[in-house]
């Protein structure tokens, strides 16, 4: 392997695990504050991809609105199910997998009926087309605004829950529940602005993704375990363990689809079962309070 594929190679696992970022820190943060396993997650990524297809490629309007709307869209859903259906299974872990998991398959045959069972190929902004010479190869203008945008909102993620009154709240909540509400604080009113913006970060996801893995129904599903994997890997409640995660993924999937094609899935669950030998509460989780 040339120093350029290798080059190009990192670079695509960094821009996958940007957007498994986006994807699993909302996933990790409602977790670990909330104690609801939302396994709809994957399918709200997959929503907001298609309402940014439709905004951006059907009717050709800005795609930061597309963003936005695929990010709104989600966040609605997603508070529609944890305040219709989630806020009655609290410390119900069973109920809230099957609860959840049968959003999946409504969410996905609801994008079936509206969008139809074609995949719809992958779309940007123009100012992102494009792109730049690395050494004898070219790489898209479009991944490289990825990475940027991954790493921007890390380090919002990480002052809002690190530097933050919000945060202190959030790492409270996730550490003692019982003595924060306890001290006054209202956790159910944070916790719901959380699950928010939880849900509106995948379909936020959904969008950026979609500029190079395009738009299909099967991201319900799929993308979901690999947000699991991460959030395993990087540990719970942890900006900074959710992308360590992301990355780790990310990378081996690029290098494990160029290398090994057939052994890329093995790969990242084989990385998983030795993280969770090693350290069970991740590399960097937050171990909670019983």
């Amino acid at each position: 392997m040339t120093l350029n594929v290798f080059v190009i190679n990192l670079l695509n696992g960094i821009s996958f695990g940007s957007v498994l970022f986006l994807l699993a820190s909302g996933l990790s943060i409602i977790f670990g504050l909330m104690g609801i396993l939302n396994l709809s997650h994957g399918a709200l990524y997959m929503v907001g991809a298609y309402v940014g297809w439709t905004v951006a490629a059907k009717y050709g309007l800005n795609f930061g609105l597309a963003v936005l709307a695929g990010g709104l869209t989600a966040g609605a859903l997603g508070l529609f199910i944890e305040q219709g259906f989630l806020r009655r299974l609290y410390k119900q872990l069973n109920e809230q997998v099957l609860l959840t998991f049968g959003f999946v398959y409504i969410l996905t045959n609801l994008c079936l009926w509206i969008w139809g069972p074609l995949a719809r190929p992958a779309f940007t902004a123009d100012f992102l087309s494009g792109s730049f010479p690395i050494g004898h190869w070219s790489y898209p203008i479009a991944r490289a605004g990825i990475i940027i945008t991954g790493l921007v909102l890390a380090v919002g993620l990480w002052w809002l829950q690190n530097r933050t009154r919000v945060g202190a709240i959030v790492r409270a909540g996730m550490d003692d529940k019982e003595m924060t509400m306890g001290l006054g604080v209202n956790l159910k009113k944070v916790s719901v602005v959380l699950f928010f913006v939880g849900s509106f970060l995948a379909g936020f996801a959904g969008v950026i993704g979609a500029q190079f893995l395009g738009v299909n129904l099967e991201f319900g599903i799929n993308i979901l375990l690999l947000a699991l994997v991460v959030i395993v890997i990087g540990g719970m409640g942890s900006v900074e363990g959710t992308l360590l995660g992301s990355m780790v993924i990310g990378i081996i999937d690029a290098f494990g689809k160029a290398l090994f094609p057939g052994l890329a899935m093995f790969l990242i669950y084989f990385v998983m079962i030795i993280v969770l030998l090693v350290r069970p509460a991740g590399l960097l989780g937050r171990m909670q309070k019983e």
